[in-house]
């Protein structure tokens, strides 16, 4: 399926025009980093974990909603299996009391709910600072093995060109769950899910930049009489209808997960969201005009 038949847009032409704005959108992000900062998960503060066996499925935006009154944070509640539920909270002062509001709060409304305590647990600050330092690096990993990886199949210019835009896409989802924190009607806490979501990313944007890298190399040996410039802009325009409908079609079923997978998938769905959006942008105007920038510098030295 072809949107575009012939489609010449003056990509690279313009690409001042995406530095200008990724440069603002990054710019925001840094200062909403700072003034504002990300809300943290258990997984990366540490605190109180429960699982609580019930005698009937419960709804876990209701059980949620119910527990927000009794605790002094929001807690994080999943359903465990088939009658039970994970219930996070952030550190108080006693585990035996908070477990005490917890089971008070989910009977007074359910009160004809059976409810019976099968595990606590502390998720300490030591082991919240290993999983942080674990995300951190699986993401900083992928994007070293992407390096490697564009740098053998393509060049190192591309390799470049790749992970600028992949900093680029998480530094503004980011951003945006900075931005937003706190007024959003559902958690933009980063926690492990999120993590997973940015990976998720990371993935997803790279293929679409790989896509144009290799009719970029395709079209350098079948248009040489044309420059640098006009080559890559031919293949981003040649490959704008795939892009176009992958994005389009891969955001459709994100929406369905963003509308009906409940609230514990609402924030990983919206990462996603956030992410295709700003790794199809960037797949066209930020990792091929660094490309060109580079070879640019390159040949101006020779």
């Amino acid at each position: 399926m072809r949107i575009f038949e012939k489609a010449n847009f003056q990509f690279i032409a313009n690409r001042k025009k995406g530095y200008i704005f990724s440069g603002v959108l990054i710019l925001a992000s840094i200062g909403s980093f700072v003034l504002n900062g990300l809300e943290l998960g258990i997984d990366f503060k540490g605190g109180m974990e429960f699982v609580i066996e019930t005698s009937e499925p419960l709804d876990v935006v209701a059980v949620r909603s119910a527990l927000t009154g009794v605790l002094s944070s929001d807690p994080e509640v999943k359903t465990f299996g088939n009658d039970a539920l994970l219930i996070r909270t952030l550190p108080m002062d006693d585990i035996d009391v908070t477990q005490n509001l917890i089971l008070s709060g989910i009977g007074d409304a359910f009160p004809n709910t059976t409810l019976s305590v099968q595990k606590t647990d502390n998720v300490g600050p030591r082991f919240a600072q290993d999983l942080a330092e674990g995300a951190l690096f699986s993401i900083f990993g992928s994007l070293l093995v992407i390096f490697v990886y564009i740098m053998i199949r393509f060049e190192w210019r591309f390799g470049v060109g790749a992970v600028a835009a992949l900093f680029h896409d998480v530094i503004i989802t980011l951003g945006v769950f900075s931005l937003l924190k706190g007024i959003l009607p559902f958690s933009t806490q980063i926690d492990q899910t999120i993590i997973a979501a940015f990976l998720t990313i990371v993935g997803y944007s790279l293929n679409d930049t790989v896509v144009v890298f290799d009719r970029i190399r395709e079209y350098t040996g079948l248009f040489k009489a044309e420059s640098y410039n006009d080559v890559v802009n031919r293949s981003i325009n040649n490959t704008l209808s795939r892009t176009v409908v992958t994005s389009g079609t891969t955001l459709l079923v994100v929406g369905v997960l963003f509308i009906f997978g409940g609230e514990v998938l609402r924030g990983f769905a919206f990462a996603l969201i956030i992410g295709i959006l700003i790794g199809t942008y960037s797949s066209v105007f930020v990792a091929s005009p660094i490309v060109i920038e580079l070879k640019k510098k390159s040949t101006t030295r020779r």
